[in-house]
């Protein structure tokens, strides 16, 4: 008996492993998931690229052809495809553009690699020949592209308005990528160890109203509130700014109490208790010689008290409460200064001179705007405007986009054309370097070379053109010497997409590669789905 019991026992194990088939299947239902997302964002490529319309379940609605916002809003479910939205979103950190190009450019290596498999070469040797064939493809494109100084600011305005050529703003690419530039090399911290630029340090403010023609660039500080305080000035010139964190209220206990007054004369002396402890922290600001207040927003109770804001209104002082804690920093920065945590440090020497301060109305908001600030930190705010919501969102989404390529040449000072080109050239190339090689290699080199043939063969689907007569000529191009060859899309043909200053930064192509042929190689190597005890 315990001997047939051991049996039944191990029989199911030794079913288990006889079962071939089980990973080939988890391996076609991974890249079939994967082909799916790839196949949903396709159409939102290049210049000519539709939108996305996508209803959240709160009824919001989002226009869009960002490949990472698509993504990120969508219901993925499967394990596979969610890898894919990993993917686009890690484009969006490494290099904030091509986030669709990543996403279409692994579904076409999924696509070459279930050829591959049918062919009855293994995963594993298909995944290390993708390893070669993708740092191949990052000396080839290496090769290709120009470096470029930081002081030339046309070529960085050229790369800017490529990025934005495919956005729902595209026709306000003149004025949104000059803003661009101009934000991200105020903010860039130049090196020899390595050039840095941290996008916190810019602000993009929305404002609802006007088109996105109006946006601007400030030098300086911007405010989304208005002033508090009804009396208090709304322009001053030669502003002295103090920035606080204490509170100009009448203090609380410490503990949830309740104090109950019974009679008149105690009241009167609570009240006049009050108004001197007030007065004295007023009096204080006016000896400085502040006349415009910064206030951290407070937690425990209201910051500025309405006799407050009466004393500072009769003193000629302008005041800006809640701001919000995570703004302290960046706000510093811009100043130049350290916040104020008490009354006993609220000195002249730690205020900051700015030559204007206005209250300034934009759409439907009011903004402080503070310009002119001494010793100001490299730091800078940009309005976007819009004129509705949709708009507005779209126009942040793709500025960002575009502060992100300039970031990318400012990081590594080297551009490359676009228009399909770098990718015709890597798959010519790829596909004679398969020629020297022998064995699986060279089968995955030519199914590599032939993957990356998708871009310019879906810019030119999406722009109304016959995809395989494009793709064909421009092969013959770049097969003649024709590196900077090109699909324009304006004219419909095939140009020398250089002198059409298509252009865009290298690191955006060398982190599409690496990162889209890394997570073919890892849907590659999975062979089972488990799922883990709740």
């Amino acid at each position: 008996m315990v001997a047939q019991a051991a049996l039944r026992s191990t029989k199911p194990q030794g079913q288990a492993y006889k079962d071939k088939s089980k990973p080939a299947e988890i391996r076609q239902s991974n890249i079939n998931a994967a082909k799916a997302v790839c196949d949903a964002i396709r159409t939102s490529l290049g210049p000519r690229g539709m939108d996305k319309m996508i209803q959240a379940g709160n009824g919001e609605v989002t226009i869009t052809n960002d490949g990472a916002t698509i993504l990120k809003q969508m219901n993925v479910i499967h394990p596979a495809a969610k890898m894919l939205v990993e993917l686009s979103r890690a484009q969006d950190v490494e290099a904030g553009d091509g986030t669709t190009s990543v996403v279409v450019v692994a579904g076409a290596l999924l696509e070459a690699v279930e050829k591959l498999l049918q062919m009855g070469i293994h995963p594993t040797a298909i995944s290390d020949a993708f390893q070669r064939c993708s740092t191949k493809a990052v000396e080839i494109l290496t090769e290709m592209s120009q470096p470029i100084e930081l002081n030339d600011r046309e070529t960085l305005i050229k790369s800017a308005s490529t990025s934005l050529n495919s956005k729902v703003v595209s026709q306000h690419s003149s004025q949104l990528a000059p803003i661009a530039v101009d934000a991200v090399l105020k903010v860039a911290e130049l090196s020899p160890q390595g050039n840095q630029v941290d996008l916190r340090n810019i602000k993009i403010i929305q404002s609802l109203g006007g088109t996105i023609e109006d946006t601007e660039l400030v030098d300086g500080l911007v405010f989304t509130q208005k002033s508090s305080g009804v009396n208090a000035p709304k322009r001053i010139e030669k502003a002295k700014i103090g920035l606080i964190q204490f509170c100009i209220s009448a203090p609380k206990t410490d503990m949830d109490h309740s104090v109950i007054v019974s009679d008149y004369a105690a009241m009167d002396r609570v009240l006049k208790e009050e108004r001197a402890y007030i007065l004295n922290i007023v009096k204080q600001i006016k000896k400085s010689g502040c006349n415009l207040l910064l206030v951290q927003k407070s937690i425990l109770r209201d910051a500025v008290s309405d006799l407050a804001h009466h004393f500072l209104d009769k003193i000629k002082v302008m005041v800006v409460k809640d701001i919000e804690r995570e703004d302290i920093e960046y706000v510093c920065k811009t100043l130049n200064c350290r916040p104020i945590a008490s009354l006993d440090h609220f000195v002249a020497e730690n205020l900051v001179t700015a030559d204007l301060v206005e209250e300034c109305s934009s759409g439907v908001n009011k903004f402080v705007k503070i310009t002119g600030i001494q010793n100001q930190g490299k730091t800078a705010a940009v309005i976007v405007r819009g004129s509705n919501k949709l708009v507005l969102e779209e126009a942040d989404r793709s500025l960002h986009d575009a502060l992100c390529v300039v970031r990318c040449l400012v990081k590594k000072q080297a551009q490359i054309c676009g228009g399909g080109a770098p990718e015709i050239e890597m798959a010519l190339q790829l596909a004679a370097h398969a020629q020297t090689v022998v064995g699986v290699d060279a089968y995955c080199f030519r199914a590599f070379a032939n993957a990356l043939e998708v871009i310019p063969s879906t810019l030119a689907e999406n722009a109304g053109l016959n995809p395989i007569a494009t793709v064909t000529e421009l092969r013959n191009r770049h097969a003649q010497g024709e590196k900077n060859a090109g699909i324009n899309v304006r004219k419909g043909a095939i140009t020398d997409i250089l002198a059409e200053n298509v252009v865009q930064p290298l690191l955006v192509s060398l982190s599409a590669i690496t990162l889209a042929s890394e997570t073919v190689r890892s849907i590659l190597k999975i062979d089972d789905i488990i799922n883990t005890v709740q």
